[in-house]
């Protein structure tokens, strides 16, 4: 069998150690951002992605060999385990090699294969095939067939025993592992995509149009194509297939089955081979290469999606300040909601600028007065319908008034999701829906990160097919994701909601659960030891979490960086040599430049640990996203029908797929920038030059306002 740690080691070039010292790691309970973090020593400081690459290559070989063990006692069972097909089956790397070695020995439904065998054909098989021999003579066929004629055994006719042999030989050659492989591998390089749209849909009727007479390289198909062939055959809309020279398969079967000259032989192989193929191997061949192809989009889209998530979740905060958040409407009004700094509701309002001119008066008077009495320094606004008319609106009251909050249009996909869930529901269980909908908006702006943890990732529409794809793996991508965002920023262990604290390393949903209990029973935590008083939270979790949760004013400093308790000892000792008090860190951090930082190295404790130390008390408490940027909308532009051909405009990226980016420019349908309009140069992956939540410039190319189809450019256009 494989030596898996060598193996793993070979394939992700690691060192032995490495991979032994991560895999010890995993299998005691760590997590991959507390190893990632916390363990640079054990690992020669993998990173996320080696440590989740190096987990998942392992789950799988480790699937793989526990399958072999089952193959091999199935075969060896029956009595048909050589030395050869051992040997064979123990060296697969691929599930599906491991398959195809299988496929003979598999207990099958009842074939016709089957049916000959009952019928005492199989000698006659075997016969032909000692024939089909380079120095075979010429033999009677039919002659030998009739010694198989049994009316008891149903053979009638030496061609009825002739076919039943023949039926035996094609499962046979349907069953080899190396003929599957050559013919799957031809059909993966050399096969062709062709689709067509069904008659009951006349050109220009549906989403597919450009899949109506459509052809692509099975080896280059793009990812967001091959979901889309897979969409559009499961509405219905319609057909594809894999079109490839039938007759190179057969001559290359021919050329590998078929040894001797004689014709007679060569014609009943001939014809038996041809069987094999259509009968027995097209199908579940071109099968296997559209799962495959269809596995890889699957891979490529979540890859992707978990790009733009990441970004999303790492959109530079506003902060934490008193907040305005509004959620528009016209009929139904806008529902106005007040947040302190904490992001705690305090009131909300509902007001009406949309109808009547004594509406829209008292309206500005509502939100007027909500500024001053809060002394609001942010104002968020839904994206959703009215927003353009709310944002000008809101305009106009800032103008009369002199400390003017900061005004942004705030994406809000995904929070009627949020409002109508069981979380928003626990957590206002009084409030109606809308209000808790204008909440969400507020809290994006303030900490986007701390409130997208409440919304599935699938709801926030920064995903590509995502309905189409593997359902399992996109939800462990996202939530890996989703984890890894949330320990990279830390977590305020005092204002944290139960949703965001799930996500913490260690932390599983009931500790979050008894952490925000003991918090609301006993006040905020003073120090992260206190953790170890929550019920269900170990030594263990500790270890895990505490590095990764905050604590703003405690009893120690260092409770607020991302410094480990484990490694405190060290900097007490740093400090005390440097003759400063831990409260002044970041002087430490200054001093602590100048030393030898061999001096400090222990068992547990090396280089690598040491200068993310001085990293953190050069800044302690310093938030790692970028700096707050947003989009101003140009004013006038508030529909597509505004637009015109030309225009420049500042706009937000929505979303990035495979084929370019969206764009918000402000009239309630977002602009593709497709990927040859990215840049002045060749782009490859839209994700190398944009990403979500990125403030562009855009010029208006084309706007169709029946479809509702936008196109942008952002060449020649210089971004900030």
């Amino acid at each position: 069998m494989l030596n898996i740690p060598q193996l793993l080691a070979t394939e992700l070039d690691l060192k032995p150690y490495q991979v032994q010292n991560a895999l010890e790691l995993l299998a005691e309970g760590a997590t991959i951002p507390f190893i990632a973090r916390y363990r640079k020593e054990r690992t020669n400081e993998m990173d996320e992605v080696q440590l989740r690459d190096l987990a998942e290559r392992y789950t799988y070989l480790t699937e793989l060999e526990e399958r072999k063990s089952v193959i091999l006692n199935a075969i060896a069972e029956q009595g048909k385990l050589t030395e050869e097909l051992k040997t064979n089956i123990a060296s697969c790397l691929q599930k599906t090699e491991l398959e195809d070695l299988y496929l003979p020995y598999r207990p099958k439904r009842r074939t016709r294969a089957t049916a000959a065998r009952e019928k005492g054909l199989e000698p006659l098989a075997e016969f032909i095939k000692s024939l089909n021999a380079k120095n075979a003579v010429s033999a009677s066929l039919e002659e030998a067939a009739a010694k198989y004629i049994s009316e008891e055994k149903g053979v009638k006719t030496p061609q009825e025993a002739l076919k039943g042999a023949a039926d035996i030989l094609a499962e046979e050659i349907a069953e080899k592992a190396d003929l599957r492989a050559y013919i799957r591998d031809y059909l993966l390089e050399d096969g062709v995509f062709i689709s067509r749209i069904k008659d009951d849909y006349p050109e220009g009727t549906t989403k597919f149009e450009m899949y109506r007479n459509y052809q692509a390289k099975v080896n280059n198909i793009a990812p967001h194509n091959m979901l889309a062939l897979c969409r559009g055959e499961a509405e219905g809309v319609l057909n594809y297939e894999i079109a490839f020279d039938e007759d190179l398969v057969l001559s290359y079967l021919e050329n590998q089955e078929i040894k001797t000259k004689v014709r007679v032989i060569r014609d009943f192989y001939q014809a038996m081979l041809k069987d094999a193929f259509n009968r027995l191997m097209k199908a579940s061949l071109v099968g296997e290469v559209i799962s495959e192809k269809k596995a890889y989009a699957d891979v490529e889209s979540i890859k992707t999606f978990e790009t733009n998530l990441r970004e999303l979740l790492l959109s530079a905060p506003a902060g934490m300040k008193p907040t305005l958040a509004i959620d528009p409407g016209f009929r139904t009004g806008c529902k106005v909601a007040v947040l302190d700094q904490t992001g705690k509701f305090l009131e909300y309002q509902a007001v009406f600028p949309h109808q009547a001119a004594e509406q829209r008066t008292k309206a500005a008077q509502t939100i007027k007065n909500l500024i001053e009495k809060y002394k609001i320094e942010l104002i968020a606004i839904g994206n959703g319908t009215a927003s353009r008319e709310t944002d000008e609106f809101v305009l106009q009251v800032l103008q009369a008034i002199d400390r003017k909050p900061i005004k942004v249009m705030v994406n809000e996909s995904g929070a009627s999701i949020y409002s109508a869930s069981k979380v928003a529901l626990e957590e206002f269980p009084d409030l109606d829906i809308t209000v808790r909908g204008a909440i969400s908006i507020g809290r994006r702006l303030q900490d986007p990160l701390a409130e997208l943890v409440k919304i599935d990732p699938k709801s926030i529409g920064v995903g590509q097919y995502q309905h189409d794809v593997d359902q399992k793996l996109l939800k462990k991508k996202l939530d890996e994701t989703v984890e890894s965002c949330v320990n990279y920023v830390g977590v305020d262990l005092n204002t944290a909601s139960k949703e965001l604290l799930t996500f913490v390393s260690g932390i599983t949903a009931a500790v979050a659960n008894n952490i925000v209990a003991y918090r609301n029973q006993y006040g905020a935590f003073k120090n992260r030891r206190q953790l170890l008083k929550v019920p269900k939270l170990g030594p263990k979790a500790f270890e895990q979490a505490a590095g990764f949760l905050r604590i703003r004013g405690g009893d120690n400093p260092l409770d607020n960086t991302a410094v480990h308790p484990e490694s405190y000892s060290v900097v007490e000792a740093i400090a005390s040599d440097l003759n400063v008090p831990l409260n002044q860190v970041t002087q430490i951090a200054e001093k602590f430049k100048k030393t030898n930082l061999k001096k400090y190295v222990t068992d547990t404790v090396g280089e690598p640990t040491l200068r993310d130390i001085l990293s953190e008390l050069e800044k302690p408490g310093r938030d790692p996203r970028a700096e707050f940027k947003y989009a101003t909308f140009k004013e006038g532009i508030k529909e597509i029908t505004d637009l015109q051909v030309g225009m420049e405009l500042e706009g937000i990226i929505t979303n990035v797929a495979n084929f370019g980016a969206f764009v918000d420019i402000g009239v309630h349908q977002d602009g593709l920038v497709h990927i040859s309009q990215l840049a002045d140069r060749f782009v490859d992956d839209p994700k190398k030059v944009v990403k979500v939540g990125q403030v562009v410039k855009v010029k208006v190319l084309e706007v169709n306002a029946k479809l509702k189809r936008i196109s942008l450019s952002m060449k020649a256009l210089k971004q900030s």
